[in-house]
């Protein structure tokens, strides 16, 4: 009678916590045979543990992407509409784009050419750049740098740094970015003079304090309109979800 049980049993068990078996209304010696019943079966089908396991992923999956769309959703107006994060693409574009990065993240790196392919070939994607330096001083020291640029040189001279700051590939260090100021004609010792700003320090601050309330811990992270991709994304399947955004 219990073998008849096992595949039954299973199903409920991968399908918890929609259901779930009451195995404390067995008796002791039901109960020792059930579990040597489920051995023999997983045994005999093994390929039922790797469905439970697929099933298990799935579902975390789907959870993880509601818990995703709900943080956006909470978020939004810091997402999207913060009046200080540097604005690119198409302003007015039917997309809009965030990216949270890193000047010494690897995977930001890549991506970054992905992003200006994507802007080149839509001219109606709107990117904002979110400035999240987490791989250490230098990664601060070159956010600091771009925030300070931007607020005393303006949006164009901040998208040259942030082009050269994402190609660089030495030590970020202050003559370094001294030189870089250098390079784009800017006012280097104004920029160094704001680095260390209250200004800039809050708009890092909030920055941080809404990757935490999202709970984004690695760059690059992006969210495209109501979804979050925790990630690289190459071109090809950054151009597949806007298709998918616009229906």
């Amino acid at each position: 009678m219990l073998s008849r049980l096992i595949a039954p049993a299973l199903a409920a068990l991968i399908a918890l916590p929609a259901a779930a078996m009451d195995l404390k209304a067995l008796t002791d010696e039901e109960r020792a045979l059930f579990r040597a019943e489920v051995r023999a079966y997983l045994m005999e089908n093994p390929q039922v543990i790797m469905e439970a396991v697929e099933l298990l992923q799935t579902r975390e999956a789907e959870q993880q992407a509601q818990a995703d769309l709900n943080l956006v959703s909470d978020n939004a107006d810091a997402l999207f509409n913060d009046g200080y994060s540097w604005v690119g693409g198409n302003p007015d574009g039917d997309i809009t784009l965030v990216e949270f990065l890193d000047y010494r993240c690897g995977y930001c790196k890549r991506a970054h050419g992905e992003v200006a392919k994507l802007l080149e070939s839509d001219g109606n994607i709107r990117l904002i750049v979110k400035e999240f330096p987490i791989l250490g001083d230098q990664s601060v020291l070159a956010s600091r740098f771009a925030v300070a640029t931007k607020q005393v040189a303006g949006g164009d001279s901040y998208k040259a740094v942030n082009d050269a700051l994402m190609s660089f590939n030495g030590d970020i260090t202050l003559p370094a970015l001294r030189r870089l100021a250098d390079t784009f004609d800017l006012d280097a010792d104004a920029i160094e003079a704001r680095m260390d700003s209250e200004e800039v320090t809050r708009e890092i601050a909030e920055t941080r304090a809404l990757a935490q309330r999202m709970r984004i811990s690695g760059t690059p992270t992006f969210v495209m309109e109501d979804e979050m991709l925790r990630g690289y994304l190459p071109y090809d399947q950054m151009q597949a979800l806007v298709a998918e955004k616009r229906g």
